[in-house]
Parts: structure tokens; sequence; C-alpha cells
């Protein structure tokens, strides 16, 4: 399968040119022409890398860069801009971008940064989510608070770790057996049950309606999936 590819840039004609170069080399590619829509698509997308304008309409590509992270995207993020000061190398970097490439820039050099960044997102697969927003809740996992609606969440461990293994594979369905493995490590006197239980008490904590949860979703006769 082809990555995917948001390329977030307002000049049209590089939207163009940068749409086709990618395209030409087998990419999935979606754009937008402001910082707002892209924001907004980046997370409700599934995307291998974004590519991000620095200087954008609405919103410019460092807060979207810096929202990207505070809602725990992990997604690679290549930042462009016609400035190039050290300055706005470093700002971009310290908020989560993965490179930097300043323009005017060479295709067969921005082609060479995009291959690198989706070598690495597929070696290294996901990154460790360490804090991520849903619905009314906030989870910051380095702190091990959790909130829902600005009250404090009392979670036990093994639920926190849970909910951040569902969070960190978001998207994906989660296998019983394969959630037993990771999060439980096949303890003794652990079984389906146990995820089963568990799952059922994230979802009186966290969700709006426990009996017909928005984000975690049994799938049935195989596990678990998290997302809307």
């Amino acid at each position: 399968m082809s990555s995917r590819i948001l390329l977030v840039e307002d000049e049209p004609g590089l939207v163009l040119t940068i749409s086709d170069l990618l395209a030409s080399e087998g990419y999935e590619v979606e754009s937008a022409t402001d910082g707002r829509t892209g924001l907004e698509r980046a997370l409700k997308g599934s995307f291998d890398l974004v590519i991000l304008d620095v200087m954008l309409p609405g919103k410019n590509g460092f807060d979207v860069c810096r929202e990207l992270r505070q809602h725990g995207q992990d997604v690679a993020v290549l930042m462009l801009t016609a400035k190039s000061q050290v300055t706005d190398r470093v700002v971009g970097l310290k908020l989560g971008a993965d490179d930097y490439l300043a323009k005017p820039f060479d295709p067969g050099e921005l082609l060479a940064r995009v291959e690198a960044l989706l070598r690495r997102v597929k070696k290294e697969h996901r990154l460790e989510v360490k804090s991520f927003s849903f619905g009314s809740v906030e989870a910051d996992f380095e702190s091990g608070i959790v909130k829902r609606a600005g009250q404090p969440v009392p979670l036990a461990a093994k639920e926190m770790q849970l909910l951040r293994y569902l969070v960190e594979n978001r998207g994906k369905v989660l296998p019983r057996e394969e959630i037993l493995a990771d999060v439980w490590e096949y303890q003794s006197g652990v079984s389906s049950r146990t995820i089963d239980v568990h799952v059922a008490w994230l979802r009186q904590k966290l969700e709006d309606n426990p009996a017909s949860p928005r984000f975690i979703h049994t799938v049935r006769g195989t596990g678990y999936r998290f997302g809307e």
C-alpha cells in the first residue's frame, strides 16, 4: 500500500508542483491550503507524513505542528519555509517536527527527505504517545493524570497501561491475544476475561455512554479497536 502524504501549503503553484512530484513516485497525496484545515485533516486522517509550510493563513505551521503533538499525533512532519534562519529551524524541531527544508529547494532533495522520513516511520512504527485528548478526556501518560471534562479520573496502573496501548494503536483491530501479550505479558492467572473487565472499567470512567462507546469499540469475536 502506498504511503499517504498530507501537503499543507498555500501557494497554488507549489501545491501543484509538489503534488505531481510525489504522485509520480507513487505516493497518495492530499492537500490543504490553510493551517486550520490542514490541522483538521491531519487529526482525522491516517497519514504517514505531513509536509507543512510555516507561513500559512489561519494558523501558522508552528502552531499546527504543536497542536498535532499535543493531540498525540506521531505522524512524521517535514516543515517547509521561505526563511533560512537557524532560529526558525530550531523552533520547528523543538515543537516536534522531524525534518526541515528551506525554500527554494531542489525536487530531488525533497524526495530524498520524504523517503528518509517514511523509512524511519516504517522502521519505528508508532512513537510512544506522551499525551492524548479524545472527546472530553485529556490523558497525560507521563504524569499519569487523566481528566474528563476537567475533573480528575482515577485510573489503576493497569487501566492506564491499557488505555495507553489502545491509544498508541488507535485505528487498529487488536486481538485479545495481542493485548494479553503486550499489556499483561501473559501473566499467570490473566485471561481474556481480565481484558474485557478492564475495558469495561475504562468505558465506565471515560465514555459518555458506556453501553454505546464512542471510542473503545468491541470487534466481535476478535478484540478491541480505539477510535471514532
